[in-house]
């Protein structure tokens, strides 16, 4: 048997309390909608919320590490820039060698060695603005150049293993005319001319030894981008998957929780006004 009451109105409050519900609900949907995020506080998924900041911060890892990588690239660029040069300037030196050990040469062989003598000094500091003349140590982080040049690229699970740095190794290279054997060789004579074309031959390819290994590092750095934008993408992805909103579930939402608050709003209207038919009882 129902019964009517003028101190309490149960159904009122029950429409009340189910129109809050759907307010909030409501107030969540628009709040997706118009951010694009499923996951805006930690109360709408805290244990999603700790696993797409995780992924968020790999993406940083990565995107700095592509940085670094470009960087190491540039640096190694200039360094095989100066390379270059001194291999056009062996080219000169062997012309010069192979000029005087000619028998049929008439001209002055010491100004041909004079001439390879200012060769010999442009290759050493060509070497020394590189970083890769004897003696440049090559060990200080601040200084231009470095011996041993490891760029931080990350990807890795373990954030300190080896596995995220890629290192490019010049410890042993010395590009200047003591390093590459020519720092004696003299073409002021026939003979010594000669010698000095096989001394030159074996420098040269010193000297591709220590190109090979900073293409090999120009190589492995450009690698190593393609594998951080790819894994920058995959983050991305998962990171969607768990933080952004469904746009289309959303706005289906949005339709019906927007019925509902009107079908509650109107409910709570009729239970209001049940009141006023208890009152006619007393008539």
């Amino acid at each position: 048997m129902a019964n009517f009451s003028l101190v309490n109105n149960t159904s009122a409050s029950a429409s009340q309390a189910r129109l809050a519900v759907t307010n909030n609900s409501l107030n969540q949907t628009i709040q997706r909608l118009s951010s694009g995020l499923r996951i805006n506080r930690s109360g709408d998924d805290a244990a999603g919320l700790a696993v797409a900041n995780s992924f968020r911060s790999d993406v940083a890892v990565l995107t700095q590490g592509i940085r670094n990588a470009n960087d190491g690239i540039s640096t190694l660029q200039i360094v095989d820039g100066g390379l270059n040069t001194i291999s056009n300037l062996l080219d000169r030196a062997s012309t010069l060698a192979s000029q005087s050990a000619s028998g049929t040469f008439s001209g002055n062989r010491t100004t041909l060695n004079n001439e390879l003598t200012a060769v010999l000094s442009e290759i050493d500091r060509q070497a020394q603005n590189i970083g890769l003349g004897t003696g440049v140590a090559g060990t200080d982080p601040e200084a231009r150049f470095v011996k041993v040049i490891d760029t931080y690229i990350g990807g890795g699970a373990d954030a300190s293993a080896t596995g995220n740095v890629v290192s490019v190794d010049l410890s042993s290279s010395v590009a200047d005319s003591t390093g590459l054997g020519i720092n004696a060789v003299d073409i002021s004579t026939e003979a010594g001319a000669q010698t000095a074309i096989g001394t030159i031959r074996a420098a040269v390819t010193t000297l591709g030894d220590i190109q090979g290994v900073v293409g090999a590092g120009q190589n492995n750095l450009t690698q190593a981008i393609d594998l951080a934008s790819t894994q920058i993408t995959n983050y991305q992805a998962a990171e969607s998957a768990i933080r952004d909103a469904d746009i289309a579930a959303e706005a289906s939402n949005l339709a019906r929780l927007n019925t509902l608050q009107q079908a509650g709003v109107a409910a709570l209207a009729q239970a209001n006004t049940s009141g006023q038919a208890v009152l006619s009882l007393l008539r």
